[in-house]
């Protein structure tokens, strides 16, 4: 095997070192998080008087070997710089997150996906081992021979259970541009055993399918969202300036083409936040014009939606207009691909939100997961949706309404947004003894926030 063609092992080490350091001078009753400069969080939090732990030094890439296809990574390295480096090799993350700022940390110990996850699973069944600081103040190397159960419950920890420093991760070939094929439904039955079938072959109307997502506007206007890896060149469309992905997709009937180069095919959601620009009036064709490119990010929107919480300017707003306040449903889950066009008609009727994304996931072997158990070789579809509506009768009403659904069709739902489960509701869905019996051997003295407190309790 060859030398890592990247090589910032040194600086790395120094990292680390930074990071301990900030541990050890925390008080012995200070509760220990990250000083993070970014977020992908969509739950309100409580401020902590504690300051956070220093990860300055565990932003890069710290080594690529293209021979055995690997990477190994700071934990809070995003996918951004990530692709940066791999792409130089032909090479990518098996899952690349939509959203240039998640972190590859973040989206192992919460939960990524994307339109591979048909095919590839969820980003953490692509790490092959991880130095993860604990509750401790130790960093432990876990893999599925290593401290085992740390390994297998460290998914959808949050944090909870210690943070990662360092990810080994597989590595797959790239080919330099992206054939798209956009297919027109006329009913959210019919897309969804379009999706079955491919996810099951692989391939659609003969041709293999690298990468699938689909989109719904209405009962009547879906789509699924074909890609296959190419080397021919050709003619590429740009959507970081004044065209607009997800209204690319959209035609009257049967299928349309599209081409992208892989790196912008990775980030096609990332420029317009998938349509949640809009908010911003980042769509306004005038406006676009005078908006700046380098702000047409997700990060950028990210910022903006803080300072409107912060200031409650949409309930300012709607009160000005003689409205009522607004509810947040920002919410991903996975429901069963057999109960999937159930839930999206329920969805479509019960809550206005649209459009709605969908992205198929199979768990790639059948090693267990514990804070997210999703049986092997079963088909979900994850259902995004990303808007407001008007505040029911009680706080979370729709969040709540939804989350019993979820329950309803054996689905399951991300943490990384409002939850209002009960405790016993929580440890059913998302492993609870499994989680506490991980807590107490490498946290015994909860010096990391419990989950339950940080994913419903908003501590």
């Amino acid at each position: 095997m060859s030398a890592p063609v990247i090589d910032a092992r040194t600086a790395h080490a120094d990292g680390v070192e930074r990071l301990l350091e900030s541990f050890r001078a925390l008080g012995p009753t200070d509760s220990v998080r990250l000083a993070k400069s970014t977020s992908n969080l969509f739950r309100s939090r409580a401020s902590s008087p504690s300051p956070g732990l220093d990860t300055s030094g565990l932003t890069s890439v710290i080594s690529v070997d293209p021979d055995a296809r690997t990477a190994d990574v700071a934990g809070m390295c995003t996918y951004e710089e990530l692709v940066s480096a791999t792409l130089s090799f032909g090479l990518a993350p098996l899952v690349v997150p939509q959203l240039k700022t998640i972190t590859l940390g973040g989206a192992v110990t919460g939960l990524g996906i994307e339109s591979t996850s048909f095919r590839r699973g969820l980003p953490h069944e692509s790490v092959l081992e991880m130095d993860i600081l604990t509750g401790t103040g130790e960093i432990v190397t876990a893999s599925p021979h290593a401290n085992a159960d740390l390994f297998r419950s460290f998914p959808n920890s949050y944090g909870t259970l210690g943070y990662a420093v360092r990810l080994r991760i597989e590595l797959e070939p790239v080919e330099p541009f992206v054939a798209l094929t956009h297919v027109r439904f006329h009913t959210v039955a019919e897309l969804v055993a379009a999706m079955d079938r491919i996810v099951e072959t692989g391939r659609h109307e003969g041709s293999r399918v690298d990468y699938l997502d689909g989109v719904v506007f209405s009962a009547d206007e879906s789509y699924l969202c074909l890609g296959t890896q190419t080397a021919s060149a050709g003619p590429t469309s740009d959507y970081t300036g004044q065209h607009i992905y997800y209204r690319s997709i959209r035609h009257d009937d049967g299928a349309e083409t599209d081409r992208l180069t892989i790196h912008d095919y990775l980030w096609r959601w990332d420029a317009d936040w998938f349509w949640c620009s809009q908010a911003f009036g980042a769509q306004h064709p005038a406006l676009r014009r005078l908006w700046p490119r380098r702000y047409r990010r997700s990060s950028f929107y990210w910022k903006l939606m803080r300072l409107e919480r912060r200031f409650d300017i949409g309930d300012r707003l709607e009160k000005l207009k003689g409205r009522p306040p607004r509810e947040r449903v920002v919410q991903d889950v996975e429901v069963p691909v057999e109960r999937c066009a159930e839930f999206l008609d329920w969805f479509l009727d019960a809550v206005p939100i649209e459009p709605i994304w969908l992205c198929p996931l199979r768990v790639r072997d059948g090693r267990d997961w514990p804070l997210y158990p999703l049986q092997p070789g079963r088909t979900y579809v994850n259902v995004g949706f990303w808007s407001t509506v008007p505040v029911g009768q009680g706080e979370g009403e729709t969040n709540r309404m939804i989350e019993r659904k979820v329950t309803e069709l054996a689905g399951h739902k991300s943490l990384y947004s409002d939850a209002f489960y009960s405790r016993e509701e929580f440890d059913d869905l998302y492993g609870g003894d499994a989680y506490r019996a991980v807590k107490s051997r490498y946290d015994p003295d909860s010096r990391l926030l419990d989950l339950y407190a940080k994913a419903v309790q908003r501590r």
